[in-house]
């Protein structure tokens, strides 16, 4: 009788796991969202090759205007200080996270742990433009002169809870058999941090690096806030080329920082998989 009873639950079970094809109109609705979410995108790129000046008016295929992008002084200089600023608050920002990650996951518990790891996660709760008029207050509290310095400062503090939570993740869903046994071979704390732990942390560590420097590189409001004079970023040039006019160059902009993205992701991807193939091996 209770195997009858098992046997019973256990189809019932398997019945409730329904095939997607079951749901009518999923197919549609599926279809609809990645429409409505990359239709803006795929007409970015499309009116991008567009020979006409006129933004919504096809005058035929051309590159003139990606031509005329990268010859451009200002553009060059924008895409300039947005890597410059990307890569160094890239650099710091993960520097902090990695340190401030293995004090809270392997620090054990100690007086403050709790407000510290609260602390370092709000600034993903408070609006940006909340955490950009702090930042100008700050720098002009201490009369300190807006430019490219503080746009690095700013972009740093900013991106440092980006960065911690994909290394405290990795941190805290680590097996460490592999320490402990690094430790019974008479390996030192060192050694051990360095060709057991480094390498076992840098899928987290280099996804909290891709996903500042991919933050960094589109912020806009802190940029506007706090950069001077000559510390105009891409995404601050592209608004002020937005304000004159929409015109194909801004979409030809626009799709060259979507391809570099595109590109980061792609690396991340690959180095995810060579990682977790070295793992399993």
């Amino acid at each position: 009788m209770s195997d009858q009873l098992n046997t019973s639950t256990q189809t019932t079970r398997k019945r409730k796991i329904l095939p997607v094809g079951h749901f009518r109109g999923l197919a549609t609705w599926s279809a609809c969202f990645f429409i409505f979410l990359y239709m803006p995108i795929v007409v970015l790129i499309f009116y991008s090759f567009n020979a006409n000046r006129m933004v919504m008016n096809w005058g035929g295929f051309g590159l003139n205007w990606y031509r005329k992008a990268f010859l451009n002084d200002s553009i060059q200089h924008a895409v300039i200080n947005s890597l410059v600023v990307a890569t160094v608050a890239t650099v710091c920002a993960t520097l902090i996270a990695t340190i401030g990650a293995l004090v809270l996951a392997r620090g054990g518990n100690f007086k403050g742990k709790t407000l510290s790891l609260g602390l370092i996660t709000l600034p993903l709760m408070v609006p940006e433009i909340v955490t950009a008029v702090a930042v100008l207050i700050f720098f002009s509290s201490i009369s300190m002169d807006l430019g490219l310095g503080n746009v690095i400062i700013a972009h740093t503090t900013f991106c440092i809870p980006f960065a911690f939570m994909p290394i405290r993740a990795r941190l805290e869903g680590m097996d460490t058999t592999m320490e402990q046994a690094a430790r019974d071979l008479y390996a030192s704390e060192w050694e051990t941090f360095r060709f057991v732990t480094v390498p076992l942390l840098m899928p987290g560590i280099v996804a909290g690096a891709m996903l500042s420097f991919v933050i960094s590189m589109d912020d806009f409001i802190i940029t506007l806030m706090v950069g001077g004079a000559g510390s105009t970023t891409l995404p601050v040039y592209i608004y002020s080329m937005i304000r004159r006019g929409l015109t194909p160059e801004i979409n030809a902009v626009s799709t060259v920082l979507l391809f570099f993205s595109i590109t980061i992701v792609t690396a991340y991807w690959i180095l995810s998989k060579k990682s977790q193939t070295k793992t399993v091996h």
